[in-house]
């Protein structure tokens, strides 16, 4: 079914908050650091990594993740793999991502809504050509869970892979690095740069060098925010990002994608409310 250019958006505010669970909820950082890693960001390395296995080296995983300060990755990978494996990373994940979704919907995770959007989500997650989308194509190896909430959160994460990846096709397309992204990003919504979560912590000296080549090249101007230049740059990264984010939902006709999505509303307000997203 071909769906109309705003289908892809939509989807991902419904789909985001499921997706960025195992980030926000504590269960999923609890369960991964039971394994015996070291910290939360140990925890997000062996998680969103392990579809690889422990034979991909860091340098390639920086690769696919696209948008950390160099370096980054390789302060976790491949030492995690020292401490646990892949596949106890991708079952303790999986445990307590489930968990925090139970906390957080309550009542709700055992209704109806919650199989019925889990059928229909993974139909469309599973549809999509894995060319091209290195990390999905990685999940899309990992076993499916039987349990609909498991199953779910499963399909949700292979959605947002997808379109992850599809992402940095738009941002490489672009011609913005890594950094750089995070700097488009904190700029687009009126943030100082120094401030956004993900750069915040590097040295001034190598944000400033990012800021000051986007600079040169036109998308940040003197007073230190986007020019009308920048802001296009980011308004066509966000189109080309959409568009490349539609196939998994040409799997559904009209009827399967109403139902789909009358079913994730409840499901990802309760997951906003609780991140306050």
């Amino acid at each position: 079914m071909s769906h109309p250019e705003p289908v892809a958006r939509r989807m991902y505010d419904l789909i985001e908050p499921l997706g960025l669970v195992p980030y926000l909820a504590d269960e999923s950082d609890q369960a991964l650091i039971a394994l015996g890693l070291r910290d939360q960001w140990d925890a997000y390395f062996a998680g969103r990594a392990a579809p690889f296995g422990r034979s991909v080296p860091a340098e390639v995983v920086h690769a696919v993740f696209y948008n950390f300060a160099p370096g980054e990755v390789a302060r976790h990978l491949p030492k995690v793999w020292e401490l646990t494996t892949p596949e106890a990373a991708l079952a303790a994940r999986e445990r307590g991502c489930v968990a925090g979704l139970r906390r957080i919907l309550g009542d709700l995770a055992d209704g109806p809504g919650v199989e019925r959007a889990a059928d229909l989500l993974l139909k469309a997650a599973t549809s999509a050509p894995v060319e091209g989308r290195a990390l999905y194509a990685a999940l899309r190896t990992v076993p499916v869970p039987q349990e609909p909430l498991a199953q779910l959160w499963h399909a949700a994460t292979l959605v947002r892979e997808h379109r992850g990846d599809g992402h940095i096709v738009a941002l490489v397309a672009e011609g913005i690095g890594g950094t750089e992204a995070h700097v488009l990003h904190a700029l687009s919504i009126d943030m100082p740069a120094h401030e956004f979560g993900r750069v915040s912590h590097l040295p001034a000296a190598q944000l400033t060098a990012v800021t000051d080549g986007m600079r040169d090249r036109g998308l940040i101007g003197t007073d230190g925010w986007l020019t009308t230049a920048g802001r296009s740059a980011k308004e066509r990264v966000e189109a080309l990002t959409d568009r490349l984010a539609e196939a998994p939902y040409d799997a559904l006709d009209a009827d399967e994608f109403g139902r789909l999505v009358s079913d994730l509303e409840p499901i990802s307000t309760a997951v906003q409310a609780e991140f306050q997203w």
